[in-house]
């Protein structure tokens, strides 16, 4: 008995290394905190208000998994035992820095893929991985270089996610995709050193502000327009310049909207009110019950409902019939973002009004000769 009571406490103690907060870390990594604070994986249940009021909705905290992954309760919340309390350090601590620099291996998985993190001994410093080449040690950790964080780290969260009745929510990446396209494209290297005391004189180190679609320049970079005026006619094209689908959350929505303008008026449009007045230029999904009935929160979807993507690198051609073009006519494309599209905000009451307004993404225009 006092032999299975020693395993019973090892096995405890090799998951039990000091949780190590996002704070600390900007005592050693002022620069990389900074980013980190100013994107949205800085994100979590109690400062992001669209997360917070879709998790209401819903039983049980499935989400935690990937936004709130240290916590320690996370199988309570996921259960419905409980719900997040920002007393808990590691649930405000979002996506923390500690925990995603623990991962040792992403299992993949039907409904999501899982996280595996290295163990770590109680009573020593933990060791967290990356990927710089000779890294350093500090008071505070252990640092390993690991292969996972070439390829792999970001397949965790950002691959795919099924819900409980199987109902594919998102999927990021297909089966012959790791993570080097998320991490050419979101963690470019900037200007700066890792650490604060440099002792390796480093030039540059990997962005942690993870630009995405609340960034400018990354919203204008996504996507390619073109126009094509002819006779009566004018053709669209919409390339997807990412190497994931034009649209990953399930919440947002992405939309065209076309105009003719003569003599400083508008004479056509694709749509007066509402995008999905021209589906074909849509780009949503929508989810719906048992019955085909529209469901917003996608917890409770029995299947898809209405879906119109471009998938990686996917351009399209629209054709749109209009009064006969003039010369000098403008001819204005432009591409916009909802980050809460309108049948989920329609349930949510959301008090931040940037979530239901649109974003431009891109614009061009021609003048027809």
């Amino acid at each position: 008995m006092k032999n299975v009571s020693i395993l019973i406490l090892l096995a405890v103690t090799l998951f039990s290394a000091e949780y190590l907060t996002n704070k600390s870390c900007n005592e050693c990594h002022p620069d990389i905190y900074d980013e980190y604070q100013s994107s949205y994986h800085s994100k979590t249940y109690f400062n992001d208000e669209l997360h917070r009021k879709v998790a209401q909705k819903v039983p049980v905290y499935d989400c935690g998994r990937c936004h709130m992954p240290a916590a320690k309760n996370l199988s309570d919340m996921e259960a419905g035992k409980t719900t997040p309390n920002p007393i808990h350090k590691e649930q405000k601590d979002a996506i923390s820095c500690f925990y995603c620099h623990q991962i040792a291996y992403v299992k993949k998985s039907h409904k999501f893929n899982i996280n595996t993190l290295a163990r770590q001994a109680a009573g020593y410093k933990p060791t967290l991985y990356g990927s710089l080449d000779n890294p350093d040690d500090s008071d505070k950790h252990g640092m390993v270089k690991s292969p996972i964080y070439d390829k792999y780290a970001c397949m965790g969260c950002h691959s795919h996610k099924r819900n409980a009745q199987g109902v594919l929510i998102f999927k990021a990446m297909d089966e012959n995709q790791d993570s080097k396209g998320c991490i050419k494209c979101h963690m470019p290297y900037i200007e700066g050193p890792v650490e604060k005391m440099n002792k390796r004189s480093r030039t540059e180190h990997r962005s942690h502000f993870f630009a995405g679609i609340h960034d400018a320049e990354m919203r204008t970079k996504s996507v390619d327009i073109t126009i094509r005026p002819e006779g009566n006619t004018i053709h669209v094209v919409i390339e997807n310049k990412m190497e994931h689908p034009l649209i990953v959350q399930a919440a947002r929505m992405k939309y065209l909207k076309l105009k003719v303008i003569r003599d400083g008026k508008v004479i056509w449009e694709n749509f007066k009110t509402d995008p999905m007045e021209d589906k074909q230029a849509t780009f949503v999904t929508e989810f719906a019950d048992e019955h085909g009935k529209r469901v917003a929160i996608p917890y409770f979807a029995k299947k898809r409902g209405f879906v119109n993507n471009l998938g990686a690198k996917e351009k399209k051609e629209f054709v749109y019939k209009v009064p006969s073009l003039h010369k000098n006519d403008r001819i204005v494309a432009e591409m916009y973002v909802i980050l809460a599209k309108p049948s989920c905000a329609a349930v949510l009451d959301l008090e931040d009004k940037t979530l239901t307004e649109p974003i431009l993404m891109k614009k061009v225009e021609t003048i027809v000769k």
